[in-house]
C-alpha cells in the first residue's frame, strides 16, 4: 500500500471513529469509541488503531483524569494499624488525655476546595490544633501534631493518646513517628466507620454550618475566617453538653476540681427514670 492509499484508509477510518464519537453528542474515550463502533456500526477496529487515528486527526474528549491524591494515599499508607482503645467511650472528664482528629474539606469561592486537619480535646470539647491546606499532602497534617505538642501551657494527662481513622494519613509512617515524638499514643476507629469518631464528625457539620464562606474569595480569606471561627468556638461559643460553658471555662472549671457535667443523653435519661422509681 502506498502512502496515498493509507493515507485514504486512515481517512476512512478516522470518519468511521468520529460517527462513533458524535453518538448522542455525548463525548467518548477510545474504549467507548470502539464499543460504539461495533455495537452501533457494526464495525470492529483495534483500540491501539483507533488510539493512534484519534492523535493523528487531534482528536481529544473529556476525560477523568488519574487523581494524583490516590496515588499518594496508596503510597502513604502502611500496614500499622491501631486498635481502638476510645471505644466509643466519649464522656471523657480529664483535659488533655484522649484527643481526637480528622480531615475535612471546605469549599469556597463557588468550587475552589481547601482541606482542613483539626484536634480536638475530647473532655472539653476544645479545638487544641488545627491546619488549612490547598492540597491532601502529608505536611498539613503533620503540623497539625507539631502545633499540638508545642503548647506547653497544660502538660498531657498520663497515658494521653490520639483517636483518628484508618486514613492513610494516620497509618503514614511520618504521622506515626510525630505523635511518638510528641510522647502520645494512638487509636484508631474501625475500618469505615464513623461513629467511632463521632463527636469529631459532629463538630465538623456544626463548623460548615457555622462559617461565613460567602465572603472567601482566596485561600488566604478562608484561612482567616477558619483561625477566627476557631477562636469563636473555643472562646465564645457556650455548649449545653458543657454546663452552658465555651470549651476554654469548662477546660478551666475541670482543671480547678470542678465536677463533669453529664453529656451523655442516654445516661440523663437513664437517671431521671431512677428518680422516678425511686419516688413511687
Amino acid at each position: 500500500m502506498n502512502p496515498n492509499e493509507k493515507e485514504l484508509e486512515d481517512q476512512k477510518d478516522f470518519e468511521r471513529i468520529l460517527e462513533a464519537y458524535r453518538l448522542r453528542k455525548r463525548d467518548k474515550g477510545a474504549k467507548s469509541i470502539r464499543m460504539a463502533l461495533e455495537g452501533h456500526f457494526g464495525v470492529i477496529m483495534n483500540l491501539k488503531k483507533i488510539r493512534r487515528l484519534m492523535k493523528k486527526y487531534g482528536l481529544f474528549c473529556k476525560i477523568r483524569k488519574p487523581n494524583p491524591y490516590r496515588r499518594m494515599m496508596k503510597a502513604l499508607r502502611t500496614d500499622s494499624v491501631f486498635g481502638n482503645k476510645l471505644n466509643r467511650e466519649f464522656d471523657q472528664t480529664v483535659p488533655r488525655k484522649v484527643f481526637l482528629t480528622d480531615i475535612t474539606y471546605v469549599f469556597y469561592n463557588h468550587g475552589d476546595r481547601a482541606y482542613l486537619s483539626t484536634i480536638l480535646d475530647l473532655a472539653t470539647r476544645e479545638a487544641v490544633s488545627h491546619q488549612l491546606s490547598e492540597t491532601l499532602e502529608i505536611p498539613f497534617v503533620l503540623d497539625t501534631i507539631h502545633v499540638l505538642a508545642d503548647e506547653t501551657s497544660i502538660p498531657f494527662a498520663k497515658d494521653a493518646y490520639i483517636h483518628s481513622d484508618q486514613g492513610a494519613h494516620y497509618t503514614s509512617r511520618q504521622f506515626q513517628k510525630a505523635v511518638k515524638e510528641a510522647h502520645l499514643g494512638q487509636s484508631m476507629s474501625r475500618r469505615g466507620n464513623c461513629w467511632d469518631n463521632a463527636p469529631q464528625e459532629s463538630f465538623f457539620g456544626h463548623m460548615k454550618d457555622e462559617l461565613d464562606l460567602d465572603s472567601c474569595h482566596s485561600f488566604e480569606s478562608l484561612k482567616a475566617e477558619i483561625d477566627d471561627y476557631m477562636d469563636y468556638y473555643n472562646n465564645d461559643r457556650y455548649q449545653w453538653g458543657l454546663g452552658k460553658m465555651t470549651p476554654v471555662q469548662y477546660r478551666d472549671y475541670l482543671l480547678s476540681g470542678g465536677i463533669p457535667k453529664v453529656r451523655n443523653k442516654t445516661k440523663v435519661k437513664d437517671d431521671r427514670l431512677d428518680r422516678l422509681s425511686s419516688s413511687k
